[in-house]
């Protein structure tokens, strides 16, 4: 399938999912539908509308691909995606979520702002989280249920959220789990019916250790009934996951891919890496491969190593490439 729409959740390894369907859309040379004006998003926070989307007046329905963040609007989506559009989106537990969002967007959010930690944060979040910020604080609730297009403080009513689900479940073919990653690679390769090396990553936008916030007992309860939506979301998804897997591939047959994912993962990090692994942004040693950096995190990026052959160095180049710069580049060969 060449023709997919993937909705891009916040802080769920989903610039990781980006960059695989950017290198996926310059393998088969398809059209990428690029935010207007050189800007990295879709319009996010703001609803997506179709002229959010370079060269839409002229392209119109011809898109292939589209990936970058966007809070979801299935109608004005339709007029630029084709009819038979494969939709997917990916979910995170809303538990190391909102630390990691807490962290991210420290600088950003009034609410993570005013507060010395994410524990403080989450012993009164109503102390510090005011909904009329809405668009500096929605990192702070339920941000999974705001890409989706729907009200973050809307109140936790059984028949609401379950009208939401259903919704959700009609507009997306696949919704992926972050905490599963490489098992949602291969669910992926499948209902797309893609090759393995379509699905190879390396991880993109994690940060160092040293700046994970350890949530004690309390914050995590809290977490579930502060982010209450986000945890019926995540609860209802995860279970369609597994059971999707049962019964399109088996368990079986997903753990022997997932070996075969991860031992051509390791052999390209041989190939492409001088370090086996993500280093801290003050070892990167090409600014150019530089990930944004945000808030209190220290975002990891990588090194690649030295005297590859044309070919590979291109190759290496785009699967360490982060979100911005690569977006720019397509920007410059989609529309020069």
């Amino acid at each position: 399938k060449t023709n997919v729409m993937f909705l891009k959740t916040h802080k769920t390894a989903s610039s990781t999912v980006l960059n695989i369907m950017f290198r996926f859309a310059e393998r088969y040379n398809l059209t990428v539908a690029l935010p207007a004006d050189q800007l990295f998003h879709l319009g996010y926070p703001r609803t997506f509308l179709a002229h959010f989307v370079e060269g839409f007046e002229a392209i119109g329905q011809n898109y292939n691909i589209m990936c970058n963040h966007l809070r979801f609007n299935p109608l004005e989506v339709k007029k630029v995606m084709a009819a038979n559009t494969f939709y997917f989106s990916i979910l995170r537990n809303p538990i190391p979520l909102l630390e990691s969002s807490y962290i991210y967007y420290k600088n950003n959010v009034p609410a993570f702002r005013s507060s010395k930690n994410v524990n403080e944060f989450l012993a009164s979040p109503t102390k510090y989280y005011h909904p009329a910020d809405y668009r500096e604080s929605i990192y702070a609730r339920n941000i999974m249920w705001f890409d989706f297009g729907y009200d973050n403080n809307a109140e936790d009513d059984a028949k609401y959220t379950q009208a939401v689900l259903e919704e959700i479940e009609q507009n997306f073919h696949l919704i992926l789990i972050a905490d599963y990653f490489d098992e949602s690679m291969i669910l992926l390769k499948h209902a797309l019916c893609w090759d393995l090396d379509d699905v190879i990553y390396f991880k993109l936008n994690s940060r160092s250790q040293d700046t994970v916030q350890t949530l004690t007992p309390e914050s995590e309860e809290q977490i579930k009934a502060w982010c209450s939506l986000d945890w019926k979301l995540y609860l209802h998804f995860n279970q369609s996951f597994w059971r999707r897997i049962e019964e399109t591939i088996g368990l079986e047959v997903l753990e022997k891919e997932v070996g075969h994912l991860r031992t051509r993962q390791k052999e390209l990090m041989e190939t492409c890496l001088s370090e086996q692994e993500a280093v801290r942004k003050d070892h990167i040693k090409n600014k150019g491969l530089l990930p944004f950096q945000s808030g209190a995190a220290n975002i990891l990026g990588y090194n690649l190593k030295q005297d590859l052959d044309n070919r590979t160095l291109r190759m290496c180049q785009k699967m360490v490439m982060p979100e911005l710069q690569y977006t720019s580049y397509l920007y410059t060969v989609q529309h020069p």
